[in-house]
């Protein structure tokens, strides 16, 4: 592989992305490089949800430059697709000006969308989502289904009657023009055909590194993190979203309904899970390089990725 001009750092939430890649500028600076942290969370994305996503925090975000956080209004939707040209034209930018990215995701689809040319389907027209979810709410997901069975026969057969949400994303799809009869998508992550997510085909020579824990610990961490958003104010970040019209794809924050409903375990549990479903994304990633942080130095993680790259 060519020397790396990117770094990229996956990793189950709460194992510790930010604070590795703070550990890896401080090394690239000191052999005189300009690191610049590029965020591909598809929560963190949103302006008013900080401490609900993990979001770098002010002091973290002076020790390194972090760009596509906080740049979303919270009643605005947001689409991968729109993500991935942010992302494309940030890192691009970076590289011409001479700096380093240092990519950070926990949400794989953000992840290769930062570092691939996906087919990514394109993101509702303006409305279409919202007159969609009314006829959903009025006549049910088994009404839309059927229409969408009419329209689109193929994309029907791989959406379950009863999966409103989905069923709706293939209706946004399909008013956009770009589902016919004889296409097929994926719902689950929104692109043309076969899933791409996993494709070794990358835009530009990066070190794509997965960060991981002992599971025991990882859960521990997890929820002490948690209690540390409910006592930065989380809960009642979650509300004024909600208040101030929280658009649909904010609300699929990781336990932003659970915070509405005040079921703080119901939160903890969901991400406990969700950062199941991140290690077994891990493993399908195409070469990755695993480091095990338990109980390391953030600075000795950084220095063994460096040696990865070949410094």
């Amino acid at each position: 592989m060519s020397k790396p001009l990117i770094y990229a750092l996956f990793g189950p939430t709460g194992v510790g992305k930010t604070a590795v890649a703070l550990a890896l500028a401080d090394r690239l600076r000191a052999r005189g490089e300009d690191p610049v942290a590029v965020s591909a969370d598809a929560m963190q994305i949103y302006a008013g949800l900080e401490l609900l996503t993990g979001a770098p925090s002010e002091s973290e975000r002076a020790a390194l430059e972090h760009r596509l956080v906080s740049i979303v209004d919270v009643a605005q939707t947001f689409s991968a697709g729109r993500y991935a040209e942010l992302a494309h034209a940030e890192i691009d930018s970076l590289l011409v000006a001479g700096r380093r990215p240092i990519v950070i995701g926990g949400t794989g689809l953000y992840l290769r969308a930062a570092l691939a040319d996906l087919d990514l389907l394109p993101p509702p027209r303006e409305g279409v989502r919202e007159h969609l979810s009314g006829e959903l709410a009025a006549g049910g997901a088994e009404a839309l289904h059927a229409r969408l069975a009419q329209a689109a026969p193929r994309a029907a057969a791989g959406v379950a009657p009863t999966d409103g949400r989905r069923i709706v994303r293939a209706l946004e799809v399909l008013e956009s023009g770009e589902l016919d009869r004889r296409s097929e998508i994926s719902h689950e992550t929104g692109q043309r055909g076969a899933s791409q997510l996993w494709s070794e085909e990358l835009r530009v020579p990066t070190l794509l590194v997965g960060l991981t824990m002992a599971r025991q610990a990882l859960y521990a961490r997890i929820d002490e993190r948690v209690e540390e958003m409910l006592r930065a104010g989380a809960a009642e970040q979650v509300h004024r979203a909600s208040a101030a019209g929280a658009s649909q794809t904010a609300v699929k924050a990781l336990g932003f309904k659970e915070l509405l409903e005040g079921d703080v375990e119901a939160m903890k549990r969901h991400t406990r899970q969700y950062a199941r479903r991140q290690l077994t994304w891990m493993r399908k990633l195409a070469r990755i390089t695993v480091i095990d942080v338990t109980g390391r130095d953030t600075s000795d993680v950084a220095a063994e990725i460096l040696d990865c790259a070949g410094r």
